[in-house]
């Protein structure tokens, strides 16, 4: 009997936990790959790099119930700062979007509403990659399913600030990390 009802514990928690996983909220992209290097389309022009500073496509799936509106940042904790990089702040984006398409910033512009933030270039829109010679960085695409429609954030907020506003009404997150190297 223990067996039989051991047997039958293990299929239905493998059975949710299935379930559940299918279930997970989930950033996708035609572009990056989880661990895998960036292209030159994804590298800042300036500070010594020479890409085309474009945006990749991103969608996202599975999206919470509750859902109000998402946030995007792309982050590179390796940055010789001691505070990582800011390389897209992305925040008010609509419940109703689930995919922003290649050259979002700066050509293609933003659904209605969304608002870009400055980066740690210290420019409005996405800045792409643009580590030190010689060393990997990691780069994080994460969007945020927020359980409000807007972020309350002042003009010219900080990074920081976004991040905390952000994770404070965050009711999920996904994420891709890319790397990159020169």
């Amino acid at each position: 009997m223990r067996v039989a009802y051991f047997i039958l514990t293990l299929i239905i928690t493998t059975s949710v936990s299935s379930t559940s996983f299918a279930q997970d909220f989930t950033l996708h992209s035609a572009e990056l790959r989880e661990g895998k290097p960036l292209t030159a389309a994804h590298v800042f022009k300036g500070f010594g790099c020479e890409g085309g500073n474009t945006s990749p496509q991103l969608s996202w799936s599975n999206v919470p119930e509750g859902t109000k509106s998402f946030a995007l940042t792309v982050y590179d904790p390796d940055a010789p700062t001691g505070s990582g990089w800011w390389h897209w702040n992305v925040v008010n984006i609509s419940a109703s979007v689930t995919e922003l398409p290649a050259g979002a910033s700066p050509k293609k512009g933003l659904p209605e509403g969304a608002v870009q933030l400055r980066n740690d270039y210290g420019v409005v829109g996405f800045g792409g990659a643009c580590p030190p010679p010689g060393e990997v960085h990691r780069y994080i695409f994460t969007v945020y399913a927020l359980g409000v429609e807007q972020l309350d954030l002042p003009e010219n907020a900080s990074n920081a600030l976004v991040g905390f506003m952000t994770r404070a009404n965050a009711l999920a997150s996904a994420d891709i990390t890319a790397v990159y190297t020169r």
